[in-house]
């Protein structure tokens, strides 16, 4: 397991995807987060780094977003864990690619890690208007 914690304004946000991105290729990335601190604009900043040209949105209303090939965007906010998995979203979760979940909890790290899928969680902390703590997570 790695851990990782950096502070780092939103302009200096690509070089810590960037760095994430160079460990962690494939699987499942829980985002954890207070509303508004920045878990869509860490997907977005994915999705940029890949050079994906689409409008990265929160898929707070329609559970599921997919970007290019192999970027997937899920939010259990609304509906929680339950409802996710009674849809048949686990199986999605299968797709090679990278799946970004927000508002993901101990419960889905714990049925992700006995399901043998990779996975990082990464729990964002505002610290000011444009400031940021990541602590991520990798096992």
């Amino acid at each position: 397991m790695k851990e990782y914690t950096y502070t780092v304004s939103l302009e200096e946000l690509d070089s810590v995807v960037a760095e994430f991105l160079e460990h962690f290729k494939n699987g499942v990335v829980i985002l954890k987060g207070d509303l508004a601190a920045g878990k869509t604009t860490f997907v977005k900043t994915v999705a940029k780094l890949k050079q994906i040209c689409e409008d990265v949105t929160s898929p707070t209303f329609s559970l599921q977003q997919c970007y290019g090939d192999d970027t997937y965007h899920y939010d259990i906010y609304n509906h929680g864990l339950d409802h996710f998995a009674s849809l048949g979203m686990m199986e999605e979760l299968e797709k090679p690619g990278l799946h970004f979940i927000e508002w993901g909890n101990d419960e889905l790290e714990k049925i992700l890690d006995a399901a043998g899928f990779d996975v990082a969680t990464i729990e964002i902390e505002k610290i000011s208007d444009d400031k940021r703590e990541y602590t991520i997570c990798i096992r």
